[in-house]
């Protein structure tokens, strides 16, 4: 059908002449509101849109205290709910080096607190100064 004919048509009917397919040859045209039109297509386009997963770090010292890791733990539980993965690091400083069994502890109450919301992905290691232990959130939903 001629445009200036459909474009008549659709004004008739209170409506837009929209272009849907300007590849095809003729173009394919449709008669709809264009606004809901918009934003059917931008409500598409948001839910393709998927969380891009980062790494978040959670950092300690051997001396850190009970409820100072409690904290930590709540933090480090919103990241793993969110689908970031954690980076769990206890710092070593000083004289502290010959307690690592302290590090230990602290990064062993910090996984068992975790374990209803995280798998671990690599157990705990020491790297130089410091012992880290990388969580990745559970997928079974």
């Amino acid at each position: 059908m001629p445009t200036a004919q459909a474009m008549d048509m659709a004004r008739e009917l209170g409506f837009d002449l929209v272009e849907v397919s300007a590849s095809e040859r003729p173009p394919v045209c449709k008669i709809m509101d264009y606004g809901k039109f918009r934003y059917e297509q931008s409500r598409k386009t948001s839910k393709a849109k998927s969380h891009q997963q980062k790494l978040k770090e959670i950092r300690v010292r051997p001396k850190t205290g009970e409820h100072d890791i409690d904290t930590k733990v709540n933090q480090a539980r919103k990241f793993l709910e969110h689908h970031d993965k954690v980076l769990v690091n206890v710092l070593f400083r000083g004289r502290e080096m010959q307690h690592i069994e302290e590090g230990r502890r602290i990064i062993l109450i910090i996984l068992e607190k975790l374990a209803d919301v995280s798998k671990i992905e690599k157990p705990a290691s020491m790297e130089g100064k410091r012992m880290t232990a990388l969580l990745a959130p559970k997928s079974g939903k």
